[in-house]
């Protein structure tokens, strides 16, 4: 499986300005928006929104992953951020998130969408790639990171 894939370099924020969970969460989904103008961008934040309610994708060592499913998607999208202030996202260990990967998925892939989650908690289990994705100088050198894993 390879994250280039789902993911393309302009989905790929190098500098997230956000300061909250919700401004991530948009953020995030705005390349998207970009890329597809018929995208529902206010659909996708509430999906995760809601995902996020039933309890934090901030998995601990400065990572989260939120995702969620629509209805009207046709494939998976990946949307890949970075804050370099961090962000308070009530991540499992109490500390700032710092790297995002946004998932969103259609509907009927359930079985993929499971794959794509479990191989990316797997990368940023590496801490070599945690590494390289935080010190990255700019998102041309993200993408080189990201496509080498």
């Amino acid at each position: 499986m390879r994250l280039e894939d789902y993911l393309q370099p302009d989905f790929v924020i190098g500098a997230l300005a956000s300061e909250s969970k919700a401004e991530v969460l948009a953020e995030l989904v705005a390349p998207i928006k970009a890329h597809w103008p018929d995208f529902d961008a206010r659909r996708a934040h509430q999906v995760l929104l809601d995902r996020e309610n039933l309890g934090t994708t901030g998995i601990g060592d400065g990572v989260a992953i939120p995702h969620g499913k629509m209805e009207t998607l046709e494939r998976i999208v990946i949307v890949v951020g970075r804050s370099l202030a961090g962000v308070s996202f009530d991540a499992l260990d109490f500390k700032p998130c710092r790297i995002f990967f946004l998932v969103l998925a259609p509907e009927h892939v359930a079985g993929l969408h499971l794959r794509i989650l479990a191989h990316i908690s797997r990368l940023l289990s590496d801490e070599s790639f945690r590494r390289a994705f935080l010190t990255a100088e700019n998102d041309a050198a993200l993408w080189q990171v990201l496509t080498a894993a």
